[in-house]
């Protein structure tokens, strides 16, 4: 008779967990992996371009071998380093798939606000700036320039994959135009207009946006398929479209707001119509999507009433406004599209 042997080793994997985290994100904030993309350096080299101590130095580096993030040829004095290949690919600030940016932003911002989980899930109130009375993220983001530039840039990275697997997975066939609501800098339209040939996009988003993704739709060659709106989605009506996307906006919002963007998209869309929202859906057992649930503690951090949500609670929201019925597409890793047509 077999008998399970109960260990702690998950426990402790998880419960310390922040050591590789905090590892992680201290080399991308020093950009590390952008220094070594151009070729391996001893750990003199890192410890001078970097600015670092001999006492950790070696500590540091090779805990980046054993996770898996550099590669790594002699020991201590003689050590050569290297990026490994998913580390050079997107964690090198000069390549286009670089994803750093949210990284740093987990670094910079989230990091020391996640130790006020508790008392966020004590008060149900953020634990971001606003706790001691700086300015709302977002806020201050559209605020400065180059602090927007960086931010979208970041969130662009993220969903890119996810962007790009809805341009080619949806069947595109019976549309004709495509608006995307809090576009950012228009990545979801540009990959649909690269893919779909015959499809015309406006991205729609706040006035600061605009300059930034007119950069990134004229970089892609695609002025003539591609337009900017300016507007605020709160406040006014959507732009009429066959097909209303949303990438990571609902879960900013209550559940009062949720359905509000909801019904807007519904009344901007015609019969036949689709909706489609793109975030980490959680799984409607709630039991599965970590990554999922664990953004909508982070919507719990960052924002007044924010919190991602199932496909059913989508579901039922969705019918609520008047759509007749709802499917979901997964896209990549913990993110899905939920789709509902009019």
């Amino acid at each position: 008779m077999e008998t399970t042997t109960v260990n702690p080793s998950k426990i402790m994997q998880i419960g310390m967990g922040f050591w590789a985290s905090k590892t992680l994100l201290t080399a991308v904030n020093m950009e590390l992996f952008t220094h070594l993309a151009n070729g391996e350096l001893s750990g003199q080299d890192i410890k001078t371009k970097l600015g670092l101590h001999d006492r950790g130095l070696y500590d540091f580096l090779d805990t980046l071998v054993a996770l898996g993030f550099l590669k790594r040829s002699g020991l201590k004095e003689t050590s050569m380093y290297s990026n490994a290949e998913d580390a050079n690919l997107f964690l090198d600030k000069n390549k286009l798939s670089y994803i750093g940016g949210m990284l740093e932003m987990a670094n910079n911002r989230l990091y020391p606000f996640w130790n006020d989980l508790e008392e966020g899930l004590k008060t149900g109130k953020p634990q971001n700036e606003t706790k001691t009375g700086g300015v709302p993220i977002f806020e201050a983001l559209y605020a400065n320039e180059q602090k927007l530039r960086e931010f979208l840039k970041a969130m662009g990275g993220i969903q890119m994959g996810n962007f790009m697997m809805f341009s080619k997975a949806f069947d595109f066939t019976n549309y004709k135009t495509l608006c995307d609501i809090g576009g950012a800098g228009a990545n979801l339209a540009i990959q649909v207009a690269k893919t779909n040939e015959h499809m015309i996009c406006v991205s729609f988003d706040l006035p600061p946006v605009e300059p930034i993704a007119r950069e990134n739709i004229t970089m892609m060659g695609l002025d003539d398929r591609i337009s900017t709106q300016s507007g605020d989605f709160l406040n006014e009506a959507l732009p009429k479209a066959d097909i209303i996307t949303m990438g990571n906006i609902l879960h900013d919002w209550g559940i009062d707001d949720k359905k509000m963007l909801i019904k807007k998209a519904y009344d901007a869309l015609p019969q036949g119509g689709v909706l489609v929202v793109i975030e980490n859906i959680i799984d409607d057992n709630r039991s599965e999507n970590a990554f999922g649930l664990m953004m909508s503690l982070t919507m719990n951090i960052e924002t007044d009433e924010g919190f991602d949500f199932s496909a059913a609670d989508f579901d039922g929201w969705a019918k609520e406004c008047g759509f007749t019925r709802t499917s979901v597409m997964p896209l990549t890793g913990p993110s899905s599209a939920v789709i509902a047509i009019k």
